[in-house]
């Protein structure tokens, strides 16, 4: 069994965090606009599915890695589970 965790986007991932994600989240988060309004940063929930790392930021953004071992960026209301 692993464990999941959470963290804030813009933030070092935690140890959890498999290295094959990281490029990806750091692109994911270089999109995000700039907070000019002093809001709270979106946070990200590490989980697992059928033993493959899902990162899911609050804005719905989800970073995996498919089946073929390729890290895949979609969006939460894609049916596309690849």
């Amino acid at each position: 069994m692993q464990l999941g965790t959470r963290w804030t986007a813009r933030t070092q991932p935690p140890a959890a965090v498999p290295g094959e994600l990281h490029a990806q989240i750091a692109a994911v988060e270089a999109s995000l606009p700039p907070d000019t309004l002093g809001q709270p940063a979106p946070r990200w929930t590490l989980t697992w599915l059928e033993g493959r790392p899902v990162a899911e930021l609050d804005t719905g953004v989800i970073v995996t890695v498919g089946r073929d071992g390729e890290v895949v960026v979609r969006h939460d209301d894609e049916d596309d589970f690849a």
